[in-house]
């Protein structure tokens, strides 16, 4: 009975999460309260509660390196915007055709991506594609495949998406097997959808965009911090490799690395100015920490009781083949958000049943970084793309699911010829 009614208040607070808008209701408050209540509710069905406390321990060491690290990125990335590191990329975007454009976007997203993250490279790409088009239309045309590009170079890098950053640390994957296995299958599930929409923008031209004044100190400042941020990020997984250490250490050290640098451009101008990196820090999206702090506890208490383990049992009666399972793991992720879905396949296959690197844990990378593509509100990224273009629900689903689920399915089968051959 107690499971049955934790598995509800579970249940409640997914819900409460998808529908947020609907209730007026910040997620993050829902996912603290589902996290709190369902160890609230398996802690009193327990008799011991020292082993309780222990394992909530444990799972909380586990929490917290995913959150430093978010944390960490998030300000570097935010250090990047705010000395106009992004606005660059646009004074090399020169083409007048809608149709190349379309690709140079697209890549550049793609790339962008694996190197930061997929929120903050639909967010940035969106918004430049605000200033080189004028059509609401083909800036919903072109906002869709930035969803597709962004969550496609999420998923085979280890920073580039939430999910996959959990994977790594959870040590279900290493960066290296990741980029390997899982690069040629992700490029697959952007060049289908870009292939399509290529040829219904060939031909139709746009204006070619003025570009901003800025001084030749202001632009070489903006490269070097875009250059520096990029490098730091790209050395966490050195870091890792080289140390043992775990990621989110060698994401403070990149952090600390652009306080000093940015400490130092600042000191040269000499103006008594808040510093940067506190900007940075007001600017991140607390919110979706403390979100990813609740969600990852419900499931931690879910893993704990053992219902997880019970509902990784029912999928391997029910569908019997692992390529089944990831599919059906992706499409959901396109309903529910991918984080807690990952958190719970974490939960539900120990590194015995999979081991570091089993074509399986790469398998769920892909699929659950990629299926929410397939429905507007099923990424992060579409979220946020579709409150800066307004993008109706009902016209992503007539003109782009298709693609994404084209895509998907593309990747899908990437991946098994990949691993079959």
């Amino acid at each position: 009975m107690s499971s049955f009614i934790l598995i509800l208040v579970f249940i409640a607070g997914y819900a409460a999460i998808a529908f947020e808008h609907s209730i007026k209701l910040n997620k993050a408050a829902s996912a603290l309260l589902t996290g709190v209540a369902c160890w609230t509710l398996y802690t009193v069905e327990q008799s011991d509660f020292s082993k309780v406390n222990e394992q909530l321990l444990i799972h909380l060491g586990d929490i917290s390196s995913i959150l430093f690290f978010l944390f960490g990125a998030m300000t570097i990335v935010e250090l990047i915007d705010g000395h106009n590191g992004f606005s660059i990329l646009s004074q090399y975007i020169r083409t007048t055709k809608k149709s190349t454009l379309l690709v140079i976007i697209s890549m550049i997203t793609f790339i962008l991506s694996a190197l930061l993250d997929n929120l903050t490279t639909a967010i940035v790409m969106t918004s430049l594609c605000g200033r080189l088009l004028t059509d609401k239309e083909d800036r919903w045309w072109f906002g869709g495949m930035i969803i597709i590009a962004a969550n496609a170079g999420g998923a085979w890098s280890p920073i580039g998406d939430v999910t996959t950053t959990m994977l790594w640390i959870g040590g279900q994957v290493t960066g290296y097997h990741l980029v390997i296995k899982l690069l040629i299958p992700s490029l697959v599930v952007l060049l289908l959808p870009l292939l399509v929409v290529f040829f219904k923008f060939k031909g139709q031209t746009i204006r070619e965009h003025a570009l901003p004044e800025t001084s030749p100190m202001e632009r070489r400042e903006s490269t070097i911090i875009l250059a520096l941020g990029v490098a730091t990020l790209l050395f966490v997984p050195f870091f890792k490799a080289i140390t043992h250490l775990p990621p989110f250490m060698g994401m403070l050290l990149a952090l600390g690395i652009m306080w000093v640098a940015t400490s130092i451009i600042e000191n040269r101008k000499k103006r008594k100015k808040p510093h940067p990196v506190v900007f940075a820090l007001h600017k991140i999206d607390g919110q979706s920490i403390l979100f990813f702090l609740g969600i990852l506890l419900a499931v931690a208490a879910l893993q704990s009781s053992g219902l997880l383990a019970r509902l990784a049992i029912f999928l391997e009666d029910t569908f019997r083949n692992d390529y089944l399972i990831g599919s059906a793991l992706g499409l959901i992720s396109a309903i529910i958000d991918n984080v807690p879905l990952v958190a719970a396949t974490q939960g539900m296959y120990s590194l015995q049943t999979f081991p570091v690197d089993h074509f399986f844990w790469h398998f769920i990378a892909l699929t659950t970084g990629t299926g929410g593509s397939t429905i507007i509100i099923g990424s992060a990224a579409g979220v946020a793309v579709m409150g800066l273009e307004k993008i109706s629900f009902m016209w992503y689903l007539k003109k782009i699911s298709w693609l994404g689920l084209l895509g998907f399915l593309g990747g899908i089968l990437a991946f098994v010829l990949m691993h079959l051959t």
